[in-house]
């Protein structure tokens, strides 16, 4: 159920103990081929796919559509807030939640640049009301090994509107995809111990801009992207959140 469509008293009349979930994502270039509005899209295909399945068992608000994107600024049409209006936005729409009378709070997350503040507001929401189940979920590590076998690019291929992100959106909006334009990353070397992508992580972080890690907005290899493969990835991944709802919902408070 979408929060925003029920009206006041549909919602008042729902099981308090019903999981709601808060969409955060990001606008910001995702190179030629893919929208600004990549990451929302992503995290609202996911709840979408699932809302049709458990539809009475969750509650899905407005998404939070601009994250933390300020390495991309250098490329033209990224939005960014700073990491203190994010949080703030999101701890104030959460209050408001828990106000309502809801406890088990899901923080889904389809945006890299989102995971550091992503756990800053995980732990303050969490630490202000511990009565409340609280949980941060990024959808790449939620089905992490079974997400490894679908990768062919391998290290490095998934990173930004790579395999994986441009193989989801020629799965659900194939329409929003510049199928002309795709380009693997132009990557730019950087030192071993911080190569990585969304499913190879590094052994330490060196902050490097997205114009300092590719030339031209891509971080992975996008033309080993298809359909089908955004179609696995849809099922592995609306499996392991609708896991997590049922675990949350079945335990009563």
């Amino acid at each position: 159920m979408k929060w925003d469509m029920l009206t006041s008293p549909e919602l008042d009349a729902i099981d308090r103990n019903t999981p709601v979930i808060l969409p955060i994502s990001a606008t910001e270039q995702h190179g030629k081929h893919l929208p600004l509005a990549t990451d929302r899209l992503i995290g609202e295909h996911f709840l979408q796919v699932l809302d049709q399945e458990i539809t009475e068992d969750m509650l899905i608000l407005p998404s939070i559509g601009i994250g933390y994107s300020a390495h991309h600024l250098d490329f033209a049409g990224t939005l960014s807030v700073s990491h203190d209006t994010f949080i703030r936005q999101a701890i104030d729409i959460i209050d408001c939640v828990i106000g309502h009378g809801f406890h088990n709070i899901v923080i889904f997350n389809s945006h890299g640049g989102n995971q550091g503040v992503g756990t800053m507001l995980l732990e303050n929401i969490g630490h202000a009301n511990s009565d409340c189940q609280i949980v941060l979920a990024t959808w790449w590590k939620l089905a992490h090994q079974e997400l490894l076998k679908l990768n062919e690019s391998g290290k490095g291929g998934t990173g930004h509107a790579g395999e994986f992100e441009t193989s989801l959106l020629q799965y659900f909006a194939p329409e929003m995809v510049r199928e002309q334009v795709i380009e693997d990353g132009a990557h730019i070397a950087s030192y071993q111990w911080n190569e990585g992508d969304m499913l190879h992580g590094t052994q330490a972080s060196l902050y490097r801009s997205l114009k300092q890690t590719t030339a031209n907005g891509v971080f992975g290899r996008a033309t080993t992207a298809y359909a089908d493969k955004g179609e696995a990835i849809t099922k592995l991944i609306t499996a392991q959140l609708k896991k997590i709802i049922e675990d949350l919902k079945q335990n009563e408070k």
